[in-house]
């Protein structure tokens, strides 16, 4: 970042009004924004206050912004959609591949409006359907659209003429008008009237009342037979079957009218899947799926904004409402400035209970199901693996990628009960066979991290060095979840066990900063990095490992204190005693004679336990 004065200069004439702010490293545009106050939301990301993980990264790029001041919260969103569908900034929510999205699209500036699969983008006088992101699923529904409703397709030539002479029959027929598909413009078989009554009823089976234009069709079909109209009637009747043909492919969700999509969200790492469900008239009438350039890097409610930007600004139809796992930050803002795409009121929603919860369920299971068939069709983990085990070879200087890491951590309670676990990862993966777990022999009175992490470094490689088969494999890389002390005190003990060439690392948490020995500067990964990540799941496990086993020991502890010291309880009837009470709460809990119906216990022991279980009050 150029000198943070000039910029802090700089943002003293920036309005305290909404708008739309620009982050930029020399003509670039890194990150769009926008605010309730510019000013004070800009000043932020200046002070260190904005704790996003991409944050820092990103600033240290920035040389310069722009902004632009709006009137209204909503215009900003509305300018902030624009400019990152338009620029499409690396720091911004995006799609991975919104490139290849097909629409259907309705030519409605045409005499004859026609319907086309397209993958353009949105011209004006054109209105588009989708985006889908099955390019099957939307020549399909062309076809089932086309038997419905015969109307003509843009790539027909005899269609072409008549638009090109402003809308006046050619006399000659084209080929679908011979078979049905088509409504005979090129012979003025149609009016004009009635062409656009037939657009606007695909347009709305477009929109998923299909429900509602079979009603109509079955309307009029009644009506034609009564006019003894009985060549029009068979039309709409195989009009009919084609919707209902259609309407019972689609699961019936609810008995209400629903009209919503529901929004699921899968995230890992710097990557996230989400799946939607197109909710109208009660059936879910179709699905699409994302994946989106974002992950845990950023928040879940502005990877859901992000993402709602980005859709409904392409999207041809707003719902009534939609459901989302989270609400984004300004869900006031984003309501509004969906209404405004729809024409009337939408509402963001995080579903609690009853069918939208489990809807809602739905789509998250469908989102995890996603993002693990994209990691599988483009190799997604065994790349960022390689790409991380890389970075650590070279940001750390390491002889070679270090394919076993170790890592060691310390969980104690004022010296009682302590351990030390250690976690293994082959190849970027975590290998649980090969994790170990110390119960520390370190008399203390207090907590004494480092002193606890010396003996057990010592037992492992001691254990190495006398052939146990468990501790075989000598690592690549040890990693010790602490600073500069524990670094200090694991080097010690590998140079006085013969092993000073072991490479070692230590993992601060609170900055996430790898200190090396004989180092005077810490190692800082780049946030967002494969290698980051990595090291952090690895210090994490090892962190989990260890509480686990502590807690394990500590409740161990407890139980024990209690019964061991009652007369006739030994292991067997103390066993018995926990299985059949579920533990020592509800134990406590039991009255003498309760106690005594457990099997193998008299009522003398069951007097014993009940008495302590239950000391006298001392006045």
């Amino acid at each position: 970042m150029s000198d943070p004065r000039d910029i802090v200069d700089q943002l003293a004439h920036v309005p305290d009004a909404p708008g739309v702010y620009l982050w930029k490293r020399g003509a670039d545009v890194l990150y769009v924004g926008k605010a309730k106050s510019l000013r004070k939301r800009m000043r932020q990301y200046i002070a260190g206050h904005d704790e996003r993980p991409m944050v820092p990264h990103m600033m240290e790029q920035v040389d310069s912004f722009d902004f632009v001041a709006t009137t209204t919260e909503t215009e900003s969103l509305i300018l902030e959609a624009n400019l990152i569908k338009e620029i499409r900034p690396p720091y911004n929510v995006d799609f991975k591949d919104d490139k290849t999205f097909p629409f259907i699209a309705l030519t409605l500036s045409d005499p004859f409006p026609a319907i086309k699969y397209t993958r353009e983008k949105h011209r004006t006088g054109t209105r588009y359907f989708g985006p889908y992101t099955d390019a099957k699923a939307a020549r399909a529904t062309i076809e089932v659209v086309r038997r419905v409703y015969p109307i003509c397709r843009a790539t027909c030539s005899e269609w072409k003429r008549v638009t090109a002479h402003g809308g006046e029959p050619t006399q000659t027929a084209c080929f679908d008008y011979h078979v049905g598909k088509g409504p005979g413009v090129c012979v003025g078989a149609i009016t004009r009237e009635q062409y656009q009554a037939r657009v606007d009823e695909v347009a709305a089976f477009l929109e998923g009342r299909q429900r509602e234009v079979a009603d109509e069709l079955e309307r009029a079909m009644h009506e034609a037979a009564e006019d003894l109209d009985y060549e029009r009637a068979a039309r709409l009747r195989n009009s009919l079957e084609a919707v209902r043909a259609s309407l019972e492919k689609q699961r019936v969700v609810s008995e209400r009218p629903l009209d919503m999509d529901v929004i699921g969200v899968e995230r890992e790492e710097t990557i996230a899947a989400v799946h939607m469900l197109h909710v109208r008239e009660g059936r879910i009438v179709g699905t699409n799926e994302f994946i989106l350039d974002k992950g845990l890097d950023v928040s879940e409610s502005e990877l859901v904004e992000g993402f709602l930007l980005r859709y409904y600004a392409s999207a041809s139809y707003a719902p009534r409402e939609v459901l989302v796992p989270v609400l984004p930050e300004q869900a006031e803002t984003a309501e509004e400035w969906l209404s405004g795409l729809r024409g009337r009121r939408v509402r963001l929603h995080v579903a609690q209970r009853g069918e939208k919860r489990a809807l809602a369920d739905l789509a998250a299971t469908n989102a995890r199901h996603a993002l693990a068939r994209y990691k599988n069709r483009t190799r997604y983990d065994e790349e960022r693996l390689n790409r991380a085990l890389l970075e650590l070879e070279s940001g750390l200087a390491l002889p070679a990628p270090p394919l076993r890491i170790e890592c060691y951590d310390i969980s104690t309670l004022h010296g009682r009960h302590s351990v030390g676990s250690m976690v293994v990862f082959s190849g970027g993966r975590a290998d649980k066979a090969a994790y170990r777990r110390f119960k520390v022999r370190t008399p203390a009175d207090e907590a004494n991290d480092v002193a606890m992490l010396r003996e057990v470094l010592r037992r492992r490689f001691l254990r190495e060095g006398a052939g146990d088969a468990r501790f075989a494999k000598r690592p690549d890389l040890v990693v010790i979840d602490g600073g500069r002390p524990q670094l200090s005190a694991a080097r010690a003990v590998l140079a006085e066990l013969g092993l000073p060439d072991i490479p070692l690392a230590a993992l601060a948490k609170r900055e996430e900063e790898l200190w090396l020995p004989g180092w005077d500067e810490p190692v800082v990964l780049p946030d967002g990095s494969p290698s980051l990540y990595l090291v952090k799941r690895i210090r994490d496990e090892a962190h989990r490992f260890a509480i686990e086993y502590h807690r394990n020991l500590r409740g161990k502890a407890m139980t024990a204190s209690i019964l061991d010291g009652v007369p006739g309880v030994g292991p067997k009837r103390k066993r018995a005693l926990l299985a059949h009470f579920g533990g020592i709460r509800k134990l406590r809990d039991a009255r003498v004679e309760e106690i005594a119906a457990v099997p193998g216990v008299t009522h003398e022991v069951a007097q014993d336990v009940y008495e302590a279980l239950h000391p006298p009050v001392s006045e």
